[in-house]
């Protein structure tokens, strides 16, 4: 269940980066077939992005190690951007209509998505503590 909610948080949280300049979500069309197909893209790209996080970043983070020390960190808004960016790649491999135009619109684009899944992710937790 934590893995869909996940899911879901990394989709809307993709869904918002879409506002900005550089980052599209293909047009689909109106009405509701249109909504789904959305949607469905923004799913799909939520579950690639996670992947290629899972797989790339630690690899990412340990050959970049030096960088991050030297940086005090802020070198990992660079891998961000450019794993956003691949994921985008991949996206446009599989056919989706996700696209970023290049690395700033990557990089402000991952801003954003760590920004809104981590809000919405308290959220969430805050809501089930509540449960409880």
């Amino acid at each position: 269940m934590a893995l869909v909610v996940h899911i879901l948080i990394t989709a809307v949280a993709v869904w918002v980066t879409t506002a900005l300049p550089g980052i599209a979500l293909g047009d689909q069309g109106g009405g509701t077939d249109g909504v789904a197909t959305q949607a469905l893209t923004l799913l799909v790209v939520a579950v690639v992005f996670g992947i290629v996080n899972v797989v790339l970043k630690p690899v990412a983070k340990t050959l970049g190690c030096l960088l991050y020390i030297l940086t005090l960190g802020l070198f990992g808004l660079v891998v961000n951007a450019l794993l956003f960016w691949l994921t985008s790649w991949i996206a446009g491999n599989l056919d989706l209509p996700f696209h970023v135009d290049g690395f700033w619109p990557a990089f402000w684009g991952a801003i954003i998505v760590t920004v809104v899944s981590s809000a919405l992710h308290g959220l969430v937790r805050r809501a089930t503590s509540l449960g409880d």
